[in-house]
């Protein structure tokens, strides 16, 4: 699951890999502790409950997202900034496709623990970024559906032929084509 090496990425990676297989409510501390091959004691050390496990998944795999959104509110309202924009959103979301399955297979946990609420709050001000102060509804629903694809993307486009990172490619340049037509200089 790529080379995230520390113990603390190895228990939030199986944990991730066993709330996929089994789902997150059915799945235990001593379970993710048992694929480890630590003691529960050695989990705990790290993570108290699953759902600390979830939300510091939540956080390290956001953080990315913060650090645009800060970039990008420092940045002058181009065009060329909004095409930057996106493009390093679709390598953050590429780092994040695991966490992305798995806020949509486990609706009712990711609202539970206000992970949703939060992924909300990012993509409004993304929005922001992204959308023009005075623009019409057809360019505000080009900016939405923008972002939106991108998300869309990586599930959609996965049963699609072709090598992944052409296909993230192709839904980069759909998404910047949106943002494109809805930028009035």
């Amino acid at each position: 699951m790529g080379s995230r090496g520390d113990t603390r990425q190895r228990i939030q990676d199986v944990a991730l890999e066993l709330f996929a297989e089994r789902g997150y409510e059915k799945t235990s501390l001593r379970e993710i502790a048992e694929r480890l091959e630590v003691t529960k004691a050695a989990l705990y050390y790290h993570f108290k409950t699953k759902e600390d496990i979830l939300i510091s998944l939540f956080e390290d795999l956001t953080r990315p997202l913060d650090e645009l959104i800060a970039w990008g509110e420092k940045q002058p309202r181009t065009l060329e900034t909004k095409k930057l924009l996106l493009s390093r959103y679709s390598e953050a979301l590429q780092d994040c496709s695991e966490l992305f399955r798995f806020m949509q297979e486990n609706q009712a946990t990711v609202r539970e623990l206000n992970i949703g609420e939060r992924f909300k709050e990012r993509m409004i001000t993304m929005m922001g970024l992204l959308r023009d102060k005075d623009a019409s509804l057809k360019d505000q629903a080009r900016c939405v559906t923008a972002l939106f694809s991108m998300h869309a993307g990586m599930f959609a486009m996965k049963d699609v032929e072709g090598d992944p990172e052409d296909k993230r490619k192709a839904v980069l340049e759909v998404a910047q084509e949106l943002v494109s037509a809805a930028h009035h200089a």
